[in-house]
């Protein structure tokens, strides 16, 4: 059975529990979210020491873990098994194991909350494993076996995503504040609650998490950070731009030079589609991210300033620059010095044809 982390989660708050979880997908926030419910909130706590086991992948084989299944529980209602780290289990897919694992899937000891948490990636869907967990219409999935995949998200939609956690948490988040985190810290999730969970504890009540509030507890400077670089570039003022990178060359640990490359470059590649749909529907808006009109300014601004051949030759520098980030055709050149060449590029009208390397 199909469900997803919703689903799921609504089914463990009304004490519904499978026999069998595999949880699995290339996002891990999901994972251990449920996995974490699932170890707190099965068994009550005087019955955890007897009946509640944890192993870990590249600790265990597919005997191990049936042999812990099939116990069992010691006067108490279930018994909970977790597999953490199960791409590790170095026989889950292999034809000597299936027999077992199959016969344990159809038919689960009904007492046994076995959960694995396959993390990082997903089963091979043309394996027997893989197969068996989906289902098909000639084979359903086993009626015991609930299967959730848990998939990174988009960049369009982070920003509704983090509105909605804030939400969840009975708390509001400004524009402003989402688009910043959303940019800064991306579709990591894990990290990104983190972030939000420190901010939570630190709101005063009837507050909102807003902009200053991101930029102390996130670390990022006020005046001194890639979105206001961003903005001086679309401005064309120079003495900004070069004050943000003095700033940036004294404070490189801050200041990584590939967030800001992949902060500049999703920038750009927007410009870029922008100027081949100048009259974007709100669709086209939201597709690209960009949901509030705090974001757009700056596009819209950008596309007067940038015409399409130029902005294609910037989304080409910034490819080049992340190139000699890696150490290819970057000689000697410090991360500072890159990013400063690539702002020097920007801000100057050279021909692509006449930078080295471009």
């Amino acid at each position: 059975m199909n469900l997803s982390p919703d689903e799921i989660l609504k089914q463990l708050q009304q004490r519904q529990f499978a026999p069998v979880y595999f949880l699995q997908g290339e996002e891990p926030y999901y994972i251990d979210l449920l996995a974490d419910l699932l170890e707190k909130h099965v068994l009550p706590e005087p019955d955890k020491g007897f009946n509640q086991v944890v192993l870990y992948g590249k600790d265990t084989d597919v005997a191990g873990i049936l042999g812990q299944a099939k116990r069992f529980p010691m006067m108490a209602e279930r018994s909970v098994v977790i597999v953490k780290e199960a791409q590790a289990v170095a026989d889950l897919e292999a034809e000597k194991s299936w027999p077992f694992l199959e016969a344990y899937l159809k038919n689960p000891l009904q007492s046994t909350v076995l959960v694995f948490c396959y993390k990082h990636k997903t089963l091979d869907a043309r394996k027997k494993l893989g197969k068996l967990l989906a289902g098909d219409k000639k084979e359903p999935a086993p009626a015991g076996t609930v299967l959730m995949t848990s998939k990174k998200l988009y960049d369009n939609q982070v920003a509704p995503w983090l509105s909605n956690y804030v939400r969840s948490k009975n708390q509001q988040i400004t524009p402003q504040a989402t688009v910043m985190l959303a940019e800064y810290i991306g579709g990591e999730l894990g990290r990104l609650t983190n972030e939000v969970d420190k901010m939570l504890i630190n709101l005063l009540p009837g507050h909102s998490i807003d902009e200053d509030l991101v930029q102390r507890m996130v670390g990022i400077s006020k005046e001194y950070n890639i979105f206001e670089l961003q903005s001086a570039l679309v401005r064309r003022d120079v003495l900004k731009a070069n004050r943000i990178l003095l700033y940036f060359e004294a404070n490189p640990k801050n200041n990584p030079l590939i967030p800001n490359l992949t902060l500049l470059f999703n920038y750009f590649s927007r410009l870029l589609a922008l100027h081949q749909n100048p009259n974007p529907s709100e669709t086209d808006w939201l597709k690209m991210g960009l949901r509030f009109p705090i974001q757009r300014k700056d596009y819209q601004t950008g596309l007067k300033v940038f015409d399409f051949h130029r902005t294609r030759d910037i989304v080409h520098l910034i490819r080049r620059a992340d190139a000699q980030s890696k150490g290819i055709d970057s000689g000697s050149m410090t991360d500072g010095e890159i990013l400063r060449e690539l702002i020097w590029l920007i801000i100057h009208p050279v021909p692509l044809h006449a930078v080295v390397g471009a």
